[in-house]
């Protein structure tokens, strides 16, 4: 009697990523990218931001299609609310990028996942970005991340695939370590 094995199909490629693993192992310099988005002022306190274009791989590569996000404040804060806060883009950075993670960790595994869905929650303190208190600070107090996974894994499986995807993502890295960012401006 033979017994067959299933193979998990969660739609990421993992053969293709491990022959980029291996040819950027091989080439480290075209492993070496510059994301990039720009943002234009619209009023108030809304902006669009275009996604377009960005470098790696050695050259200058493009999306398959420009993608725009709009941002914006509340209505309780005087503004019109056309889209996301800021802040709130960034939590949804972090859910896209772990969730990724854990698609491809699970097919990389072979477990079957049916279903992720990622809750995030960010304490923050107005009174610092308002100048209210100097002592607190402009940004989050904390991001809670909670999973709700339904995988054909056990719970220690699952938490596993949880835990690599934590280690390997790019957001997390970069909301968890300090980040130099210089800002400059200048006259049109």
């Amino acid at each position: 009697m033979t017994t067959q094995t299933k193979t998990a199909e969660n739609g990421v490629n993992v053969t293709a990523l491990l022959g980029a693993r291996e040819a950027l192992a091989e080439a480290p310099e075209a492993a070496r990218f510059k994301w990039r988005a720009t943002s234009e002022w619209l009023k108030g306190t809304h902006s669009r931001a275009t996604v377009d274009g960005f470098y790696g791989l050695g050259g200058e590569q493009k999306h398959r299609q420009s993608y725009q996000f709009c941002t914006d404040h509340p209505e309780v804060f005087a503004s019109e609310d056309n889209g996301a806060t800021p802040v709130e883009m960034v939590l949804v950075g972090l859910a896209g990028c772990l969730s990724a993670g854990i698609a491809a960790v699970a097919q990389h595994r072979n477990i079957q996942l049916h279903s992720v869905k990622a809750t995030l929650e960010a304490g923050m303190d107005l009174q610092g970005i308002l100048g209210i208190d100097p002592n607190v600070r402009n940004g989050f107090d904390g991001i809670k991340v909670h999973y709700e996974i339904d995988a054909d894994a056990t719970a220690e499986q699952i938490a596993a695939l949880v835990a690599q995807s934590q280690k390997r993502s790019a957001v997390f890295d970069v909301i968890t370590n300090p980040t130099d960012v210089t800002v400059t401006a200048s006259k049109t």
